[in-house]
């Protein structure tokens, strides 16, 4: 975080890139890391950093990424965020162009914070620190570097015998000589605003991209004799920017290496996290185990003491505390303390399940509340319904909710006992205590503590089995 606020700061992220190398018709900075939308990771950290204003240069796919910024607005605070369009992607400085465009007349906005849209692992603290090196050197720009094994494809920082940074080569522009060097450029910096605003009107695409480089204004300021400061980055890996689904995939992992770290850190067991992905807004509590192949997605609250795994799927759901849900999906739901839910089960969206339910093998919940103490342990549907406490659902029980128009909700009440293979045709409700016998199809109410039978008179019909097929011609097989 930054000492003091930067009110004096505005923030320009480019965002309207092709991002041609991640081969997709999704905007580059839309390709989520840790369950958000790259662009909107980097626009977290600049709220995070006190800055409170931001212009994101938008250009392919303009009205997505306004979309997915403007529906997220809530999540980054008090950070006024604005829209700047670049027509022909024409290079940064060109993109930093546009941005700066939409600030004219904002004279108290003197310095002007450059992102790239596809750096997800760059946090406040980094943005901060940035800040404070540029205040306290008075400098014209402060650039953000990294120190990398392989600086591949990236913009070499080359500075003078003194230490002193005098230009960012890119790639493509280099010697062999430059090539070599592992200092790059993050593409985050500070700029004077009145300094970069008239540099860049002077920069020309002299390279072999044929494009406006923001990276240019560093050589220029040097030849003005300007102070020109370099931060090398403390961990180099979050600063650096996604080009392609193999570095997608890297942020990735990153991001599920300091989420699971965190968790484990406050209590949580992790068995393998190698194959555990959990979403960073997600809260769990101390004294929770993760199996492997768990996977925990969007802002799930998880109690102490729960069992998730192997193979388990939560997503944006509630558990209370000492859950158990093997091999089995949750979405959209809560569920109350000491639930048991699987093997092979799936709770859809909607339900609410109270304490101590048990939903076995096999077994499917949706848009349904289902009270204290019921048992559904095999092969049954309960949807759209309302059962109450200490139900017994037996195997294959169907709440037939769908009429072929419209669906019908069914009502439970409290300590109802379903029988095997019973079909509830909604709209119906079986009363408390009332016992549906197995085999049952019910269609009207059933009374509180009355058994109900609605089965088919069981005939049986002797020999018909050989009569139909004509076994009573064949000869008898003779036995030893």
């Amino acid at each position: 975080m930054t000492s003091r606020p930067a009110s004096d700061v505005v923030a320009v992220v480019l965002a309207a890139g092709l991002g041609k190398r991640m081969r997709s018709r999704l905007p580059k900075v839309l390709h989520a890391v840790g369950g958000v939308p790259m662009v909107l990771r980097v626009l977290r950290a600049v709220a995070a950093a006190g800055i409170g204003r931001a212009v994101v240069v938008v250009g392919n796919g303009a009205h997505s990424v306004q979309n997915t910024i403007q529906a997220a607005s809530e999540e980054l605070g008090a950070l006024r965020v604005e829209f700047a369009i670049q027509a022909e992607q024409r290079g940064t400085g060109h993109a930093t162009m546009a941005g700066l465009a939409v600030l004219r007349g904002q004279a108290e906005l003197g310095t002007v914070l450059v992102l790239p849209g596809d750096t997800p692992l760059l946090q406040a603290e980094q943005l901060g620190e940035l800040l404070e090196v540029h205040r306290s050197a008075s400098a014209a720009a402060t650039l953000l570097t990294a120190l990398v094994q392989d600086p591949g494809g990236y913009g070499r920082i080359v500075r003078d015998g003194d230490g002193r940074p005098l230009a960012i080569v890119e790639e493509r522009d280099a010697t062999a000589e430059q090539r070599r060097i592992q200092e790059v450029n993050a593409g985050v910096g500070c700029f004077e605003r009145t300094l970069l605003e008239r540099l860049l009107e002077c920069c020309t695409p002299a390279n072999a991209q044929g494009e406006i480089y923001l990276t240019d204004v560093l050589g220029s300021l040097v030849a003005e004799g300007r102070p020109v400061q370099a931060l090398p980055a403390r961990d180099a890996e979050s600063v650096l920017g996604v080009n392609d689904r193999l570095s997608l995939a890297s942020a990735e992992a990153s991001v599920r290496r300091r989420v699971l770290a965190r968790l484990m850190l406050a209590g949580v067991t992790v068995v393998d996290p190698a194959t555990t992905w959990v979403d960073e807004r997600a809260q769990i509590e101390p004294d929770t185990v993760l199996w492997p192949e768990t996977l925990i997605e969007g802002p799930c609250r998880i109690g102490s003491g729960c069992v998730l795994g192997p193979g388990t799927h939560l997503r944006s759901s509630r558990l209370g505390p000492n859950c158990e849900v093997r091999h089995s999906v949750v979405e959209d739901s809560d569920l109350d303390a000491g639930c048991r839910v699987g093997p092979f089960s799936h709770i859809r969206p909607g339900c609410r399940l109270g304490e101590g339910v048990e939903v076995g093998n096999f077994a499917e919940v949706k848009n349904a509340t289902v009270g204290a103490g019921t048992k559904q342990m095999h092969h049954s549907y309960i949807g759209d319904a309302d059962v109450g406490s200490r139900v017994n659902i037996g195997a294959g029980v169907i709440t037939v909710n769908f009429d072929g128009r419209h669906k019908h909700r069914t009502v439970i009440d409290d300590g109802a006992f379903v029988g095997c293979n019973a079909n509830l045709v909604a709209p119906v409700r079986v009363g408390a205590g009332g016992f549906v016998a197995a085999g049952t199809t019910v269609t009207r109410p059933v009374d509180p503590d009355a058994l109900v039978i609605g089965r088919v008179p069981q005939v049986q019909k002797t020999g018909w089995a050989r009569r139909r097929l004509g076994r009573e011609a064949e000869s008898p097989v003779e036995r030893p």
